[in-house]
This record gives C-alpha cells, sequence and structure tokens, in this order.
C-alpha cells in the first residue's frame, strides 16, 4: 500500500497545532483528517475509520485516555499513538496497558511521528493479513475472533 492509502485521525484540541500537523503530513502523502475533542473524534472515527489516531490527552470535555478506551472496545484494529505535552510515566503505562500503538511526547519531530504512523499502518495489515490466513486455513474463528483451539 502506498502512503496515501494510510487513513489518519489527529485528536488535539489545540486547533492551530492540530491544522498545522495535518498539513505537514498531508505534505508526505497521508490522508489525514482532524478533530478538536473526545467526542468530535468518535464520531469521525464512525464515519471515516482511519488506521491511525494520533491522540492527545488533556482535552476539555473527554479525556484522551477515554477515547483509547472506547477506540479498543469499539475498532480494536484501529492503531491509536499518544502524542501529548502533558502526559505522565503513569499515563504511558496506561495507554500501553489499554493497547496503544506507541506514546510520544510533544514537540515531535515530524519525521519520526511519520515513521510511527507508518509502523502502526504496517502492523495492522500484518494482524489483518494473519486474521486472514488463519481463517481460510479454518483454523481461525473470524466471527468470534479467535483461534478454534481456544475455544474452551
Amino acid at each position: 500500500m502506498k502512503r496515501k492509502d494510510i487513513k489518519v485521525l489527529l485528536v488535539d484540541d489545540e486547533v492551530k497545532f492540530a491544522d498545522t500537523l495535518a498539513q505537514r503530513l498531508q505534505m508526505r502523502d497521508l490522508k489525514v483528517g482532524t478533530a478538536y475533542d473526545g467526542d468530535q473524534a468518535l464520531s469521525k472515527v464512525k464515519e471515516e475509520e482511519p488506521d491511525v489516531m494520533v491522540l492527545d490527552l488533556k482535552m476539555p470535555g473527554m479525556h484522551g485516555m477515554e477515547v483509547l478506551r472506547e477506540i479498543r472496545k469499539a475498532y480494536p484494529d484501529m492503531q491509536v499513538i499518544i502524542l501529548t505535552g502533558h502526559g505522565t510515566d503513569k499515563d504511558e503505562e496506561e495507554a500501553k496497558r489499554l493497547g496503544g500503538f506507541d506514546y510520544m511526547k510533544k514537540p515531535a519531530d515530524i519525521d519520526h511521528l511519520e515513521q510511527k504512523i507508518k509502523k502502526a499502518f504496517k502492523e495492522k495489515v500484518e494482524r489483518a493479513m494473519t486474521a486472514i490466513a488463519f481463517a481460510e486455513e479454518g483454523e481461525f474463528d473470524t466471527a468470534r475472533g479467535i483461534m478454534k483451539d481456544e475455544e474452551n
């Protein structure tokens, strides 16, 4: 897949920061949307279902960690990269425990962030391909998302 096939959703309440970062990533041939709070992010995910979400933690209303929890429940294949200026070591541990792909602190180097997004997308695609291969072999119950030998 080409980079422009990677759909990214940037979620940050700092509108200028989010818009500028989105423009910089679009110049690198990524398809990027923005949301400026947690509720808006969850609505956009329903409409567009991005491959990778770049998520701030400290936002008014719904905290980024709650957004991550909701995404994990409804969209377990979506990769989430936390990008925050106010996170703690405890936040990083919690994000990883909840299944966040990576945890980065602002200011982030744009090249480094782009590489993380591509790596997250690659892992998503590889997981999907593995699930398909097992399903074709009859070893994976796609309806329940488990290996057949894990049934009991």
